[in-house]
């Protein structure tokens, strides 16, 4: 772990350079993506987000001795992710898996057990099962808690906004989804809307936006027992001094429940934990 990132935000960003907006071709989030594992702020950046489509093309962006790590988003059936998988070229690694299994009002518990057999028949692969905030969200988190506690590496996926308002879900709404998942000691991802650090309302998109430092602060605050009200306040917070008060006393932690968050772009994200003073801008490398 370099002094430059902070061991509490370890793998925060994932990079999701071919998805929406920035939505850049296969060669150049790859290139972009070589890069920054190269950066000084390596340490930020998780594995590149790729469509299981994609993996075929993938394998020929690489040079002969090159290993890459990625998260395999399900843009297949869940059905045939696995032969996806098991066809990859064997300089991909597959770090983790991320599937919707369910529409929004939609009954999640039938994609769920699918995706959960799927989890079973893999191996060293982290399985994320992407949640709708609606219908069926208690007992999908119940039946993601029991495979966990059995031993299945799975975990939970939520999105924090996307192209229609109801794709953003309230501060409340978000407080009781961390704490559902602290309650059931259930690690959890989140998706969409998240490239800055502090809650804002988008002007390109005219939706106020969740901040990764918010959730941040309020999964720290989950973690340590707080209820849903406290939790809801840090998500709803504009005021950066709480949030960066609360990263920076746990700075040299290991991230409680939140995995992370994918982004299209990396230097979002990082370009403002540098302005809050919570990574260093690589000066003293």
């Amino acid at each position: 772990m370099s002094t430059q990132v902070p061991r509490l935000f370890a793998g925060l960003v994932d990079d999701a350079a071919v998805f929406p907006p920035g939505s850049a071709s296969l060669p150049d989030a790859v290139a972009a993506h070589r890069e920054h594992r190269e950066a000084w702020y390596a340490d930020l950046v998780g594995a590149l987000l790729l469509p299981a489509s994609t993996l075929p093309a993938l394998a020929d962006l690489l040079g002969p001795g090159e290993r890459i790590a990625v998260g395999v988003i399900g843009d297949l059936p869940i059905g045939q992710l696995e032969a996806a998988l098991a066809g990859a070229d064997p300089r991909i690694t597959v770090r983790q898996v991320e599937a919707a299994v369910a529409k929004r009002g939609e009954d999640p518990q039938p994609g769920l057990a699918e995706l959960l057999k799927l989890a079973e028949r893999l191996t060293g692969v982290d399985v994320y099962a992407e949640v709708p905030l609606t219908f069926g969200l208690t007992g999908a988190l119940d039946t993601l808690a029991a495979a966990r506690a059995d031993g299945l590496p799975v975990a939970a996926k939520f999105r924090t906004g996307g192209l229609a308002a109801e794709l953003f879900p309230t501060p409340v709404e978000l407080a009781a989804v961390i704490c559902a998942c602290r309650d059931r000691a259930l690690p959890f991802k989140l998706t969409a809307g998240l490239h800055h650090a502090l809650r804002h309302l988008d002007p390109e998109t005219g939706f106020t936006h969740h901040g990764f430092g918010n959730v941040l602060a309020a999964t720290l605050a989950a973690a340590e027992g707080a209820e849903v009200d406290a939790v809801a306040a840090l998500l709803a917070a504009t005021d950066p001094l709480p949030l960066v008060e609360q990263a920076r006393a746990r700075r040299d932690e290991e991230r409680p429940l939140w995995v992370g968050f994918g982004s299209c772009s990396i230097l979002e994200p990082l370009t403002d934990l540098i302005r809050l003073g919570l990574v260093n801008g690589g000066d003293d490398r």
